[in-house]
Parts: structure tokens; C-alpha cells; sequence
């Protein structure tokens, strides 16, 4: 919790759009893959490199097949055995893995320049195009996933630019899988040098000719002199809004992160909000939390577990779906100041986030909630599209062991103390939560802190909108002075 209290507050960074923008953006010319790959080779300009290791040469067999290649590849390699592999690009704990993907992009690219730069170099954007990945085995039991990017010139002379992005392949045969990722390769180097100034159609244009029971991009990245002015936030925030991902994060600092990464083998506690604004509560509750939590590890995990806040999509879609690139981003800052890494998700449903959640981690997962949102969860009219209804979403929220971790609920007009303990649910639902407790799956935060129990977000944006400073006591130091310097929230400074 050291991190989540420090004082040092992030710097403030500039939304890319402050525009509410709609779900599906704007229409665009879609080629199909074959279309992409020549007019790529007929660009006279571009030249380089593809290494690939793993699933084949998916990617470069593109550019090969439509013809016209010669003019587009200076060297095509597949460092398929680990030891050739480490012989050319060094050592690594992973194979399938972005320290690996970055030593091919750092290497390769820089053979082709010292070898080509001279002689050529006034007159060529060069590129490096590299990927690392494990697709379906013959035995089957592998996770099939890659890392895949593209360094790259967009004029001659230039300095580099960048983008990473990491594939989750969904086709159940090894070939199905092996197609996937080369059109997905054709779409990245063909957004690379024809869409690097439109990043929000690049990001879309990754899906052109799959669909999403295909693939999964659940990280992108993008970096160096031509991506200066792309704010990678709003690129993760993307993902999940076209549908390519169902969850992406990033860390205080605004570093993208790849969700399966950071979770790996590590307990997880994350608690959902809004965060509309960053309240003492929201601290308070993670902190509570992990008190209770790492009692519940073994020793040496203790250190290891890794603390998250979600925002959902439902939550951050306003009217007619649109979504308010400055109000996302004024959210992610409060929670950057108090240190917090953020993931953004589209699992609406409790159950659907537990699953992801324990399936990437395979170690403890605990969920941090109010006794109000609590509450909610026992309401029926949620599990209306589950055949086996409330039991059913109960029966998959729990399967892995998981907890809820319940903040209690001070009722203003009435004073009272909802908690664990004394919560009334439905009369039909009474055995049922009472089993819950029983078993340790609903856990009471009695170590709460008791003057932050009346802070309430819809009160403090009611104060900061009439210009109440009183506002300022109900929030972290930090969130308050963001939100004043920069007049977040309706703050009129």
C-alpha cells in the first residue's frame, strides 16, 4: 500500500480528443488482406525486414504470395530453434514473450540500418516487422498467443516510430490460427505506414477481414517521433470499445500493460467503481482490504499481490454510447495520483471478470465492494439471460475460490450500519446468502476507517459544482489539486 499513498502526484498529460466520439467511429475503405499486402510492396519507399519465430511465416508469406515483393523485402528470417534463437538475439527466460519480440525489433532493425542506411537511406523509409508466437501444439494444451510489432521510418531519414501489440488466437485448429495471425501482421504494417496518422482507424483496421471470435488484441502500444501526440490510454481505452479486447490496463505512470502479464501467478484484488471523483473511501476500501487479503496468502506471496481499479465500459458510456475522451482521462489521473494501476473492462457481469481474472492469475483473487453494491448483486433482474438464473451466476463467481471483500454502507437519512452481518436480502435468497457467510465467501471490512463512511461521489461532485470547497476534505490531497489545476469536474478552479 507504500505506492498507493505516496505523495508524488503524476503529471498532468492532455487528453488526445476532449470530443465525446461515437462507438464505431467513423466509415473507412477496408481492402481485403491481399489488397493491403501489394499496395504495400508497390510503395516504393518501403523496405525492410520480417523476423519470425514461431507458427510459421505467416506474415511475410503475404507479401511473397501478391508479388512484387522484391521491392518491399530486404531479409526474411525464423530463428525457429532456441538456440539459434539465442545465438542471434541473446538469452530469455520466454520465448513468447515482449523482452524477446523487443531484442528481434532492436536487432534486426539496427543491421538494416548500418547496412542500408548509406547506400540507400535518402531515399527509404526502412521497417522492421517481428513476431513471436506460440499457436496451437500437437498436443494442444498450449496457451496460443503472440507478440507482434513494427519498427519503422515514416519518411526517409527519419527517426523511428513504433507500435506493439499482443495477439490472442481463438480458432481451435493450428492452420485457422496460423491465417489469423498473418492477416492480422498484413493489417499492422499496412496501418503502420498508411493510417500512423489517423491511430483510432489504425486500431480498428487490426480487425479488417477476422472478426472476434478470432483474435483478441488485448495490448497496443505505440511509440517514437510519429505517435509523440498519441495518448496510449485512450489507444487501451479503444480496444475495448471496438470489441478487439475485452479488458486492457495500464499503470500509474500511463505505461500500456498486458493483462495476462501482470496477473501471471500472482493474487489479485481489484475493486470496481466509477471514480467519478477518486473519494477517501476508494483508498480506504483497498486498503481494508489488503489488510484482510494477505492474511489469507501464503507468506512468500504476500509481497506479490497486485492491487487494481476497474471501470467497465457500461460505466463510462454516456447517452447514445457515446464515450468523453476528457472525462476518461480525468478518471485515470485521479487514480494515477494515488498510484493505482487501472483496467479498463467490458465484463459487466461479476462472474465474467472472476473468470478472467482467476483464469490469468491461477492464484487467490479477491473483489472489493460496498455493502450498497453488495446488495445489488443479490438483485434477480441481472441473471435474466443465465438459464439457470442467480444460481447459476453465483455457482461461476465462486468456482475459483474467489472473495468478497464488504465495505460497509452508512445509510444517510437513516443512519444505520449495513454490513455483512446484518444485510437483508430477499426472503427467498435468505439460506442462500446465509451460505455465503458460512462458507467465508463474503468477508466483513471491520477495520474501516469511521469518519469516511458519509463521503459519498455524487456528493462531492454536487459540491465541486456549486463551489463548495468542502469538497476538498472528502477526497486524497492529490485528487484535489488535479482536479482544481486543471478545473476537472466542473471545478471552476
Amino acid at each position: 500500500m507504500a505506492k498507493i499513498l505516496a505523495e508524488e502526484s503524476v503529471p498532468w498529460s492532455p487528453p488526445v480528443s476532449s470530443n465525446p466520439i461515437a462507438v464505431q467511429g467513423n466509415a473507412r475503405e477496408k481492402p481485403d488482406t491481399h489488397a493491403k499486402a501489394l499496395r504495400v510492396n508497390l510503395d516504393p519507399r518501403r523496405y525492410g525486414t520480417f523476423a519470425e519465430i514461431g507458427a510459421g511465416q505467416e506474415v511475410v508469406r503475404w507479401f511473397f504470395r501478391v508479388g512484387g515483393a522484391a521491392g518491399t523485402i530486404a531479409k526474411s528470417i525464423s530463428a525457429y530453434d532456441m538456440a539459434v534463437s539465442d545465438a542471434i538475439y541473446g538469452p530469455c527466460e520466454r520465448y513468447v514473450c515482449r523482452p524477446r519480440l523487443e531484442s528481434m525489433l532492436d536487432h534486426e532493425h539496427g543491421l538494416t540500418l548500418e547496412r542500408l542506411k548509406d547506400s540507400r537511406g535518402d531515399s527509404t523509409a526502412f521497417f522492421t516487422f517481428a513476431d513471436t508466437v506460440s499457436a496451437r501444439s500437437f498436443k494442444g494444451n498450449n496457451e496460443c498467443h503472440g507478440w507482434m510489432g513494427v519498427r519503422f521510418q515514416v519518411f526517409p531519414r527519419d527517426q523511428d516510430s513504433q507500435i506493439i501489440i499482443h495477439v490472442r488466437m481463438l480458432d481451435t485448429e493450428n492452420i485457422l490460427q496460423q491465417e489469423a495471425l498473418g492477416i492480422v501482421g498484413v493489417n499492422l504494417l499496412y496501418g503502420a505506414f498508411f493510417l500512423h496518422h489517423e491511430p483510432e482507424q489504425l486500431v480498428e483496421s487490426l480487425l479488417d477481414n477476422l472478426n472476434t471470435a478470432r483474435v483478441e488484441i488485448d495490448m497496443i502500444e505505440f511509440s517514437g517521433i510519429g505517435f509523440r501526440q498519441v495518448d496510449n490510454r485512450v489507444m487501451s481505452l479503444l480496444l475495448v470499445q471496438v470489441g478487439l479486447s475485452k479488458c486492457a490496463m495500464f499503470d500509474a505512470e500511463g505505461a500500456v500493460l498486458q493483462p495476462s502479464e501482470v496477473f501471471r501467478k500472482r493474487p489479485v484484488l481489484v475493486e470496481r467503481g466509477s471514480f467519478r471523483p477518486v473519494t477517501h473511501v476508494n483508498v480506504d476500501m483497498l486498503r481494508a482490504a489488503r489488510e484482510k487479503f494477505v492474511l489469507e496468502l501464503p507468506h512468500d506471496e504476500r509481497d506479490k499481490v497486485v492491487i487494481v481499479t476497474e471501470l467497465t465500459m457500461r460505466n463510462l458510456l454516456e447517452v447514445n454510447d457515446l464515450l468523453n475522451h476528457r472525462d476518461f482521462l480525468a478518471r485515470v489521473d485521479m487514480l494515477a495520483a494515488c498510484g493505482l494501476t487501472v483496467m479498463i473492462s467490458d465484463y459487466f457481469e461479476y462472474y465474467r471478470l472472476a473468470a478472467f481474472l482467476c483464469q490469468r492469475s491461477q492464484r487467490k483473487v479477491g473483489i472489493v465492494m460496498g455493502a450498497a453494491s453488495l446488495k445489488e448483486l443479490f438483485d434477480p433482474k441481472y441473471y435474466q439471460n443465465l438459464d439457470g438464473g442467480i444460481l447459476e451466476s453465483f455457482g461461476r463467481l465462486f468456482k475459483f475460490d474467489l472473495k468478497l471483500f464488504v465495505y460497509p454502507f452508512l445509510d444517510p437519512a437513516t443512519g444505520v450500519l449495513t454490513t455483512v452481518d446484518n444485510m437483508e436480502v430477499a426472503a427467498d435468497l435468505r439460506k442462500l446468502y446465509g451460505y455465503l457467510v458460512d462458507r467465508g465467501c463474503l468477508v466483513h471490512l471491520d477495520n474501516y476507517t469511521p469518519e469516511f463512511l458519509p463521503i459519498f461521489s455524487r456528493d462531492v461532485l454536487d459540491k465541486i459544482a456549486s463551489n463548495d470547497s468542502r469538497w476538498e476534505a472528502m477526497v486524497p490531497e492529490r485528487v484535489a489539486r488535479i482536479i482544481r489545476e486543471h478545473r476537472l469536474l466542473g471545478c471552476k478552479g
